[in-house]
């Protein structure tokens, strides 16, 4: 692990492990070395770094991660000490698949949310490229990653409850003649089974995506 993926990891467990109450399950699921690739759900902004808190003990995750965050250059240095890498969401950005699959191919653990952005109570449509990187390169493993509880981590006083559950997708580990697509979706429908769509934020954050994915619900009933 590289020293700021260790201090940056360090300053987040109290919050995640302690104050959070963390539990992790299934571990020794996720491969010590070699190319991996841990799928996740994406409920709260907080995912990547409660991921990264729960397998600390094995293995450092280089997470793909939307650009605008390096817009900040100091949050930029801090992801570029981290090993993350920025992609420009929904554009089909070649240049940091290329990147992902250069870094998969040489071992390392790549964290990617296929649902692109936090839910938002909203379900989301799960994009090709963790299929991708899979197919990309031969011998890689995907892990599934359910995380639920991560959502509560703003709603102070309210203690969280936080769990990650890793495991190896039921459908079994992306396989030749398979679409990309058809690989992420049934791995990310599997997490869901495990880790329903919920709704983050404080009070009047949560209010307004609840009415939100009310007016959906109804539009829906409607047609």
């Amino acid at each position: 692990m590289t020293r700021t993926y260790r201090a940056v990891m360090a300053v987040a467990t109290p919050i995640v492990r302690h104050w959070g109450r963390l539990e992790v399950v299934g571990l020794e699921h996720l491969p010590t070395d070699g190319p991996v690739l841990a799928v996740g759900n994406h409920d709260s902004y907080w995912d990547p770094v409660v991921v990264g808190v729960a397998a600390r003990r094995q293995r450092q995750i280089q997470a793909l991660a939307k650009s605008s965050m390096w817009k900040n250059p100091l949050l930029g240095k801090v992801l570029d000490g981290m090993g993350q890498i920025p992609i420009e969401r929904g554009k089909g950005d070649a240049h940091a698949m290329d990147t992902a699959i250069a870094e998969l191919g040489g071992g390392t653990c790549i964290g990617i949310f296929p649902e692109g952005t936090i839910s938002r109570g909203q379900r989301l449509r799960a994009r090709s490229g963790a299929g991708r990187l899979a197919l990309a390169v031969p011998g890689t493993t995907i892990v599934s990653v359910a995380v639920t509880g991560s959502v509560d981590i703003v709603r102070f006083p309210k203690r969280p409850r936080i769990r990650v559950e890793f495991f190896l997708p039921g459908g079994g580990q992306a396989q030749p003649g398979e679409s990309a697509s058809a690989v992420t979706v049934r791995v990310v429908e599997e997490i869901r089974e495990r880790a329903p769509i919920t709704i983050p934020g404080r009070r009047r954050t949560a209010a307004k995506y609840r009415a939100r994915q009310l007016a959906v619900a109804e539009g829906a009933t409607a047609e």
